[in-house]
């Protein structure tokens, strides 16, 4: 055979050769076992994770009461499907809302901006706090009082410069600076969420059920933090009285809000305002005339309630992936309370279709201005002509 230039061994078969001796192909039984053992393996492997690997809670029982029937004042209904959206898809997360002099919405960001919007719609950076800004008040000098997640209690003036009012209390440092409000005499009520979940971790503090939030009050001419009441169960949402006599305190994760007397016999006391919401209430602001208005990020969750009583599951919950964790409801609830603890209107808007997961309500000026930790958009209702 004439050579083409290789090696001269043309006539022998090279490792391709179909020609070649194949391994025996595994037997289809063979096969199935297999692939029954690999999966009972990782089946096993994953069991064991769940049930044995550390979970990052301790968790308590908690029975929950059932929720109170959607009926009477709590009847369902389409008011907040007429809000008005702003800046749809240019702000990230705005928790809460505060309106300027000018008319215009504040709300802070996931990645610790302040954005500013017109009500016709221009939207522009207004500061930068470098952590995750929550709650929003004015003080007396028209400086924006911050509870920021991340950074503390912080203080903005007009020009945007940020500066750091406290960042613990009693030698405890805030874990999760969550909402503010500002009394008359410049005095700062806030609320530190947990002491031991940060921002992001909310669900885990929910799933522990035990109770690391703070309500403190910071004095600006002193620059002292002091502690007002401790053992809350996720302190959130923070409002004065009309006269300033007891502030509200909302404890999200057991549906209800504490009241804590700030004058009078009680002062220095605390109890129950109002308790068995329908769901989860967040934030809480008061218009200074008798009225209280109540954020709802959702309606009661069936399936954390009936976790809650059982801390065995809540650890395996904790060890699954979070887009495995139970998931709120779209739906938009607002509640108005008088300063007797009662339910005197609500506000809904089914499915969530227009405004959802709201954790912020401000009135001002005959509208409720709306913020969401989760939504990209603020919005607003006239709600008085």
């Amino acid at each position: 055979m004439k050579d083409h230039g290789g090696t001269g061994l043309a006539d022998e078969p090279d490792g391709d050769d179909a020609s070649a001796p194949q391994p025996a192909p595994l037997p289809p039984v063979r096969k199935g076992r297999i692939a029954r053992w690999t999966g009972l393996a990782i089946l096993t492997l994953l069991v064991a994770y769940l049930l044995a690997y550390p979970a990052p809670i301790e968790p308590l029982s908690y029975h929950p009461p059932p929720p109170p029937p959607l009926t009477g004042v709590l009847e369902p209904n389409v008011t907040l499907r007429q809000a008005e959206r702003f800046a749809v898809g240019q702000i990230d997360g705005p928790e809460d809302v505060a309106v300027d002099p000018e008319g215009r919405m504040i709300g802070g960001t996931h990645d610790g901006k302040l954005v500013r919007v017109s009500l016709t719609g221009e939207v522009e950076t207004f500061a930068d706090t470098g952590g995750r800004p929550l709650g929003l008040a004015w003080d007396g000098a028209g400086n924006l009082i911050v509870a920021d997640a991340i950074k503390g209690l912080l203080s903005v003036d007009e020009k945007g410069g940020v500066s750091t009012l406290t960042t613990e209390a009693g030698g405890i440092a805030l874990g999760f600076t969550d909402d503010v409000d500002v009394a008359a005499d410049g005095r700062i009520y806030f609320t530190d969420a947990s002491t031991k979940f940060g921002y992001g971790d909310h669900i885990l503090d929910m799933l522990e059920a035990q109770p690391y939030g703070r309500l403190l009050r910071y004095n600006p001419r002193t620059k002292q933090t002091e502690l007002l009441l401790d053992g809350l169960y996720f302190a959130n949402g923070v409002a004065l009285s009309q006269a300033e006599e007891f502030v509200l305190v909302v404890e999200t994760s057991r549906h209800r809000i504490r009241r804590y007397w700030l004058k009078g016999e009680q002062a220095g006391h605390a109890d129950i305002f109002v308790h068995n919401l329908p769901g989860y209430p967040d934030g809480v602001s008061s218009n200074r005339r008798g009225l209280f208005w109540v954020a709802m990020f959702t309606l009661r969750n069936p399936v954390a309630d009936w976790l809650s009583p059982r801390p065995f599951l809540k650890k395996v919950t904790s060890r699954l992936p979070r887009f495995m964790w139970p998931k709120p409801q779209p739906y938009g609830l607002v509640l108005a309370l008088d300063e007797e603890g009662e339910i005197v209107r609500s506000l809904h808007d089914p499915g969530g279709q227009q405004v959802a997961t709201i954790t912020s309500v401000e009135e001002h000026l005959g509208y409720l201005y709306l913020g969401s930790l989760t939504a990209q958009q603020l919005a607003r209702l006239q709600i008085f002509p």
